[in-house]
């Protein structure tokens, strides 16, 4: 463990120490070992410390950064991507992420829609004398279902809008039937948009970059003062107005409409968000240490579908897809 890792958590060195756990001073120490478990993608400055040597887990994105696709097929990494995971067709490593970036997400869009930030000034659970926000969710998984539900709880109007009937009928139960629920077109995503308080953009392909559902002149179509948060940035956005922004800076105004497009928007709430992780890749380094890295692949197909580099391949079909590269199947990578 690099010490100070849990620092912001919350959680101390010592803890780590009580339960088992060894403390090293340096970057590279840390990096040194067989297995290196992270929370989001390695920093340019740790480039370096990436080798065949040692196996990478964490969130990773590739479809949004291509110098850490070529860094990493260049230094032939065995590296596996906590979002392409999968388990019963689900994304068990992504989902506690998507929860907490779906319920963040309509309480910096209520930040957002503060006169202090640029927004028109609107409460969304309204008062006894004013109406309620509208807030307009795409994408009915698990993070448009939190956002949703959050939303709707505090009185707010909400409408859904998904391509999967199976997933809007999910979202209204969950919303105890207090949101709208529309299938998704570019042209209902159009008249959606120009009516809204709120706009929470959650769509995602695993593996792939974001597809691109608002254009520049939905968003410019929208209510002046409005605001978008765009949960889909990690994967490049799918707002065409979206670009990355920090906790430090986390809005800006484009086309009169206030934009939330904070990367790793969990890192708010790095307590919450560390449980959550923890709970989730535990079980995958569990077998990983017992089975080693190659052994735990062979016997986990859904581990196996979250390799997404491996000796200098590319073993995700949606990374090879967004920079025009061979793919290897991963079964086929690891022999």
């Amino acid at each position: 463990m690099e010490t100070g890792a849990g620092a912001a958590s919350g959680f101390e060195d010592r803890e780590y120490r009580d339960a088992g756990g060894t403390i090293v001073p340096t970057a590279p120490e840390a990096w040194s070992a067989d297995l290196v478990v992270k929370v989001k993608e390695p920093l340019s400055a740790e480039f370096p410390f990436l080798s065949k040597s040692s196996t990478l887990f964490t969130f990773l994105h590739l479809a949004a950064f291509p110098q850490l696709t070529e860094e990493l097929l260049s230094r032939r990494v065995t590296a596996i991507a906590y979002e392409t995971v999968v388990s019963g067709g689900a994304l068990p490593i992504l989902r506690p992420m998507s929860e907490v970036a779906g319920i963040l997400s309509i309480q910096v869009g209520a930040r957002g829609l503060e006169k202090g930030c640029g927004g028109r000034g609107v409460l969304l659970a309204g008062t006894a004398g004013s109406p309620p926000g509208d807030v307009i969710v795409l994408g009915a998984g698990v993070a448009g279902r939190s956002a949703a539900r959050i939303a709707a709880g505090i009185g707010a109007n909400v409408t859904i809008l998904d391509v999967n009937p199976g997933k809007l009928s999910e979202a209204q139960r969950e919303c105890g039937g207090r949101a709208r629920t529309i299938p998704s077109t570019p042209e209902a995503v159009a008249r959606a948009v120009k009516e809204t308080d709120l706009l929470v953009s959650t769509v995602l392909v695993a593996g792939e970059r974001a597809p691109r559902l608002v254009t520049r002149e939905m968003i410019r179509s929208m209510r002046p003062g409005a605001v978008a948060v765009d949960i889909a940035i990690d994967q490049g956005g799918s707002l065409d107005t979206s670009r990355p922004t920090t906790h430090a800076a986390p809005f800006f105004i484009e086309e009169g409409v206030v934009h939330y497009c904070v990367t790793n928007m969990p890192a708010a709430v790095p307590r919450t968000s560390t449980q959550g992780l923890a709970a989730a890749t535990l079980p995958y380094l569990l077998s990983i240490s017992k089975r080693g890295v190659i052994g735990a692949l062979r016997s986990d197909e859904g581990l196996l579908a979250g390799l997404n580099t491996h000796d200098g391949h590319v073993t995700c079909e949606g990374v090879a897809k967004a920079f025009g590269k061979l793919f290897l199947p991963p079964r086929q990578a690891i022999g």
